[in-house]
């Protein structure tokens, strides 16, 4: 075991537990993880501002062997832009304040890029206070923001995020990122050691999530679908994910009674699904809230196959880490998304399913016909993903790799 005054790992993220979003659900298991391989694990997070808004934790706990400390700021409503913005600034500065009089000198640090501002104030106080940062890339930035038409690549805070990112990812002591093709992205933007970039993937909950019947799924017989072919969609419905495709694909089947489309989540283009569905009067959608994680046996298996959908120019900006949950539900996908992309690659390695490339209705269309007449087909690949989450993408692997990477800095 780790002696008190020895050096100890930090996590320092917006997001952590009770949050159940992506972020704070990762990062969670991971310092849980850690903590129980003797390593001394502490965080440094906010108050709940996302899925748990309006619990107020403790400022300091102790929980599953992790010191938890949760900095001051404001939890205003992010679905207001300004609020949002607002969130960012004052929980940034105070984890910066925070961590500026917890990290001691060969302290292990690692950071996520949630918020995009949080990894500079913290590589800051990491060298004012000698501790070595790793960076956790999540989503790459300001590239994100520019696919999505948020900001335009010629900004001058484009220019000046990127400028200062090469500098970010020259001086942290490792970077981690969620697959090969953001690997490849992030080692163009640095100027020496290009090993130091190392791609641990985000994982299945082999033990959560397994595959069950159609038949005894009780979200199927709930909305009476035992009869339909289910296109499933389960996770963020926000800017960086091409739902147009996947309306264009529904109008076209929708004088079919055999196929049926299943959104479930929340984001910002939801309103595109709801606007299409009253606007062309698409009785083959249903669009249901987010459903909490402990029901993702149920909601992810009700499908014949699912959904990855990324935007066109977004390989390598971001890794959707839905896609390990589908596998463990054993379900065949189609993936629209960039060719070359690490889903389009595990797909293909793995014989798991289809890729499309964004913006591509027709095709798409074709493989749901094509997945539709081949039941066979869907089962071996369904039992293919089950077996490729459980060997390679399980939470033990993903755990080993952050053990080792902390070990060996």
């Amino acid at each position: 075991m780790y002696q008190k005054n020895s050096k100890k790992l930090w996590i320092v993220s917006e997001l952590y537990y009770p949050e159940a979003t992506a972020t704070g659900y990762i990062l969670t298991n991971l310092a849980e993880g850690l903590a129980a391989k003797a390593i001394s694990v502490s965080v440094l997070c906010s108050q709940p501002t996302y899925s748990a808004r309006g619990i107020r934790a403790p400022s300091c706990e102790k929980r599953n062997k992790v010191n938890i400390h949760r900095c001051l700021g404001t939890t205003l409503d992010k679905d207001i832009f300004l609020f949002r913005i607002f969130n960012l600034i004052t929980i940034t500065f105070s984890l910066f304040l925070k961590s500026i009089f917890l990290f001691k000198r060969s302290d292990n640090v690692l950071v996520v890029t949630n918020p995009p501002s949080l990894p500079f104030l913290v590589a800051i106080a990491c060298r004012l206070r000698g501790a070595k940062c790793v960076l956790l890339i999540h989503d790459v930035y300001p590239e994100i923001l520019t696919i999505v038409g948020k900001l335009s690549s010629a900004n001058i805070l484009a220019c000046g995020f990127k400028w200062f990112n090469r500098k970010l990812y020259n001086s942290v002591k490792r970077i981690v990122v969620l697959g090969r093709d953001m690997q490849n992205l992030v080692i163009d933007k640095i100027d020496k050691k290009k090993e130091k970039v190392s791609v641990i993937t985000n994982w299945a909950d082999i033990e959560q999530v397994v595959p069950v019947r159609r038949t005894n799924n009780s979200l199927l017989k709930e909305l009476r679908f035992q009869d339909k072919f289910v296109i499933g969609y389960a996770g963020n419905i926000g800017y960086p994910n091409d739902v147009d495709v996947i309306i264009d694909a529904a109008v076209r089947l929708s004088t079919s009674n055999d196929f049926h489309f299943l959104f479930i989540g929340s984001g910002i283009k939801k309103r595109c699904i709801e606007k299409a569905i009253m606007h062309k009067r698409l009785s083959n959608i249903t669009l249901l809230p987010n459903r909490p994680r402990d029901d993702q046996v149920n909601f992810l298996n009700a499908c014949d196959v699912a959904i990855v959908s990324l935007v066109a120019g977004m390989k390598g900006v971001s890794v959707p880490s839905r896609i390990y949950n589908i596998m463990a539900a054993g379900k065949p996908i189609i993936a629209i998304v960039d060719s070359q992309s690490e889903v389009a690659l595990v797909i293909g390695e793995e014989s798991i399913g289809w890729t499309i490339q964004p913006n591509n209705p027709d095709k798409f269309v074709k493989i749901i016909h094509k997945a539709k007449s081949n039941p066979r087909l869907l089962q071996e690949m369904g039992k293919r993903a089950r077996m490729v989450a459980k060997t390679k993408y399980s939470y033990e692997n993903a755990l080993n790799a952050y053990y080792s990477l902390f070990q060996n800095l």
